[in-house]
């Protein structure tokens, strides 16, 4: 993603920029000198076409949680449940927007700063700094050093979107058994402790990015820091009621139908977008998620049949969320050939860990967070290690499986480990898991007062 425009220099950076004259006065002008740049900053340098094209990818990308994500969920969830699955999806933008604001943002993307003997350069290899807390020091005029066309402010809001749906797709992980309460505190956690860190190892300037670990829009970052983080909740929170012995059926398809298909569109603004302008690079990402998608429906659907014998909606839609989730770390590092192949390979993978692995391990991931975001991440990230080519985007250099390896093994085992903290602090705080009576009834009534009308 960023990593395409980390080899641009932070010409400036520390120092006291001078600005044309702002007014003219009678007699005299005069000129004002702008705040020192914090370290991350450029001045910038507007590109127009790039901020138009980023503009409207910050809008499909949020679109992409609400109301893609809380509708796909919501139709896959049992009839008591589904206001709460579909308010979990503005709960969690809700806290994850003022968490960014407050310090998210400069914990992900800010430069790190010297600590005792340890120079800013060190720090700045694991974490951001506090330099932006509430976003102080950003003005009209500052850009990002990664991307000094785009005025900082929409920088800010299009990672701002990344940041939202990751622990949107958590959610599904723990559906129809978590209380509000516990979500929220859980996502404010995770934001900052999880999803910040592992943002500035792979594209804030870390030592992911650095050793060459690929992630062209959000393979590590995104599906497999959720995919991995909704494995551990789904096991710590335990199965629903009555999970394996009675059948648990999805509320409506229709409703996750549409969201699949919100979802599709916003991928666009997710995978194109990251090229961070509007050129040939985000034109062979828009192509790769397109071909992607449509393979993964394809390959889930002939599993399916062969497993099953007749094709579910709902299994042909995760078919197409998990080829959308395959081609993600890989949309511009490889060429529509690739992308195909990456597309067809995450149908057969996210059927078995969504279908035959849970089965087995008997673990409730209840909308297959895991199945689909954790094991089609997985994939495509290794993918992108073996079809990255340079002759598309020239980042792809020296790419490797190992290289790809090594950085999922870095991602998974923070995520597990401080996610698994994280749920033991909301546990002996607000609670996690509802109480059997209000699990029963359902979690509308019980946790938001709101019921569908009777069918």
């Amino acid at each position: 993603m960023r990593m395409i425009l980390t080899s641009l220099g932070r010409s400036g950076l520390g120092l006291a920029l001078a600005v044309g004259a702002s007014a003219l006065v009678p007699g005299a002008a005069w000129a004002a000198a702008t705040p020192a740049l914090l370290d991350h900053q450029a001045v910038l340098e507007l590109d127009g076409a790039a901020t138009s094209w980023i503009l409207t990818s910050t809008a499909l990308v949020l679109l992409m949680t609400l109301p893609g994500l809380a509708l796909f969920y919501g139709g896959m969830v049992r009839r008591k449940n589904v206001i709460a699955t579909i308010t979990q999806s503005l709960g969690v933008a809700s806290v994850v927007t003022l968490a960014w604001f407050i310090a998210g943002y400069g914990l992900s993307f800010g430069a790190g700063q010297a600590v005792g003997a340890y120079p800013a350069a060190e720090i700045n290899q694991y974490i951001g700094s506090f330099q932006a807390l509430f976003l102080n020091g950003v003005t009209p005029t500052t850009a990002h050093s990664l991307a000094p066309g785009l005025p900082e402010y929409l920088w800010i809001a299009y990672q701002l979107t990344f940041a939202i749906i990751t622990p949107a797709l958590i959610a599904g992980a723990f559906a129809e058994r978590i209380k509000y309460s516990g979500l929220l505190l859980f996502t404010a956690l995770w934001t900052l402790l999880v999803y910040a860190p592992i943002c500035h190892w792979v594209w804030g300037g870390g030592f992911l990015g650095a050793a060459g670990v690929l992630d062209f829009a959000g393979g590590a970052v995104v599906h497999v820091n959720a995919g991995v983080a909704g494995l551990v909740c789904a096991i710590f929170l335990g199965a629903r009621k009555g999970y394996g012995q009675e059948t648990i059926v999805a509320h409506n398809p229709v409703l996750t139908m549409i969201g699949a298909s919100l979802l599709l569109v916003g991928w666009i603004g997710f995978n194109a977008g990251s090229a961070w302008t509007a050129d040939a690079i985000a034109s062979v990402a828009i192509l790769n998620t397109i071909l992607a998608a449509m393979a993964g429906s394809l390959t889930w659907k002939i599993v399916e049949i062969i497993d099953k014998r007749k094709p579910s909606l709902i299994g042909v839609l995760s078919g197409l969320i998990a080829g959308l989730v395959a081609i993600t770390p890989a949309a511009g590092l490889v060429d529509p050939k690739g992308a195909v192949i990456i597309g067809l390979a995450s149908g057969p993978v996210c059927y078995a860990a969504s279908v035959w692995i849970k089965k087995l391990l008997r673990y409730d991931d209840s909308l297959d967070a895991f199945g689909i975001h954790g094991a089609g991440g997985i994939l495509g990230a290794l993918l992108t290690g073996v079809f990255a080519s340079a002759a598309v985007n020239g980042v792809a250099e020296g790419a490797t499986v190992a290289k790809q390896a090594w950085g999922l093994g870095i991602t998974i085992g923070w995520s597990a480990v401080a996610t698994f903290v994280i749920l033991v602090i909301c546990k002996f705080t607000t609670g996690l898991r509802v109480s059997a009576e209000q699990e029963a009834d359902g979690l509308d009534g019980h946790l938001h007062g709101e019921v569908l009308d009777p069918a």
